[in-house]
């Protein structure tokens, strides 16, 4: 793959939220806000960005049978850097996204990249995906929240233009996250013309030669 397409495929192609349908459960919780979306995306993507980087660099050190521990030592310590630092300098938004900032390090995108690309792509390339695959969990927030904060909150980054009357209160709540996550799924699938590479790929189960050929061509 060219560097460009390593780092827009996770934007729409092979989008963690929308297609590959990973992070489900801090995307729907953390996107009732832009500000929260707007935090929780910039975590991700810097845990995803070092973590990558190191397991790259480690990809030939590493043993097979502890790889996943491993991984997750590494994810744990880039968690914890972010996590102090939200403390220290913004604590609003630490309270914001309480115990859903720390449990990044069991976020099925990051390990998931981790397996799937990192452990066999070089480092540059690595930073290239985590950063892309960043972008695309924060644009997938960031729809969301726009979607579920208008209409339920009456406004958008603190702005608020809709009465209270005429709100819907129930957008911010898990039935209305639920119902706009699948409208933007489906809205993707149209979009892609269902041509979006399938979520199945993207599993951490180790691969056989026959399934890593298959997964290479398909941008692994």
């Amino acid at each position: 793959m060219s560097k460009l397409s390593t780092l827009t495929n996770g934007f729409i192609k092979e989008n963690p939220v929308f297609v590959l349908v990973l992070g489900t459960c801090p995307t729907l919780a953390t996107s009732t806000s832009s500000i929260n979306s707007i935090g929780m995306g910039l975590a991700a993507t810097f845990v995803l960005v070092c973590s990558n980087f190191v397991i790259s660099c480690l990809r030939k050190t590493i043993p097979d049978k502890v790889r996943i521990p491993c991984y997750i030592v590494v994810i744990a310590g880039f968690v914890s850097v972010v996590q102090l630092v939200v403390k220290a300098y913004a604590p609003d938004l630490d309270k914001a996204l309480g115990i859903y900032l720390p449990l990044i390090v069991v976020n099925c995108i990051i390990l998931g990249r981790a397996e799937m690309f990192a452990a066999k792509n070089n480092p540059f390339d690595s930073i290239l995906d985590g950063l892309g695959m960043g972008i695309g969990f924060t644009i997938a927030l960031l729809m969301l929240a726009f979607f579920r904060e208008i209409p339920g909150a009456g406004g958008v980054l603190g702005l608020t233009f809709i009465p209270e009357d005429f709100r819907i209160s129930i957008m911010t709540m898990a039935p209305g996250g639920f119902f706009v996550f699948g409208c933007m799924i489906a809205l993707v699938n149209k979009i892609t013309k269902g041509k979006a590479i399938k979520k199945k790929e993207f599993g951490c189960k180790p691969l056989g030669e026959e399934e890593e050929a298959e997964a290479a061509k398909g941008g692994c």
